[in-house]
Parts: structure tokens; sequence; C-alpha cells
């Protein structure tokens, strides 16, 4: 991320803490403040891609929902974990019984 795009980031994110409408004018009033050197395109961009977003609400809401769905796979394994045990018993029994038959007496390159 260059430092215009950074700058344009950290404007958008005090006029939404500010609970100021985030517009390209609003944007290019901090950076000039701020003394930042930016392209004239990018506090447009910014202002047109946030138009719509609640910016405060993606922050607060980042982590939000992440455990729930490891925590319902993580129980099954637990209820199951005799039939898991079985399972592989048979797949090591499969290998062993390949293994044999791969072996014929004769290498590829002798």
């Amino acid at each position: 991320m260059s430092n215009s795009e950074l700058a344009c980031s950290y404007a958008a994110l005090i006029l939404a803490d500010d609970d100021i409408a985030v517009t390209a004018e609003k944007i290019t009033t901090i950076l000039k403040a701020a003394g930042v050197d930016f392209e004239s395109y990018w506090p447009g961009l910014f202002a047109k891609a946030l138009e719509a977003a609640d910016l405060k609400a993606l922050i607060t809401n980042v982590g939000s929902g992440v455990g729930a769905a490891p925590a319902a796979g993580g129980a099954a394994p637990a209820a199951g974990g005799a039939d898991a045990g079985e399972a592989k018993e048979e797949a090591k029994k499969e290998e062993s019984e390949e293994e044999e038959d791969d072996d014929m007496g004769f290498g590829l390159f002798d």
C-alpha cells in the first residue's frame, strides 16, 4: 500500500470516528492539513468505495462469529472416537496389502 492509500484510509477513519460523512472533499482537506503528498484521484476513489459502507460497524464486527464454526466441527470427532480408531486400523491393513502387491520380484530398471 502506498502512502497515499494509507493516508486516505486514515482520513476516512477519522471522519467516521467523528460521525462525519466520508466525501472526497473532506478526505482532501484532512490530507492537505496533514501535509501528505497524494494523487488527486485517491480521495474520490475512497469516498466512492466507502459511500455505502458503515465504517464503525465494519471495525467493530471484524472478529465476530469466528469461534462458532470450529466449535461445531470439533464436537463430532470426540463423539466418534472409537470409529476413527477402527478406520485407521483398516486403512493400515489396506496399505500393507497394496505394498505386498507392488513388489512382484522384479524392478522397472532390472
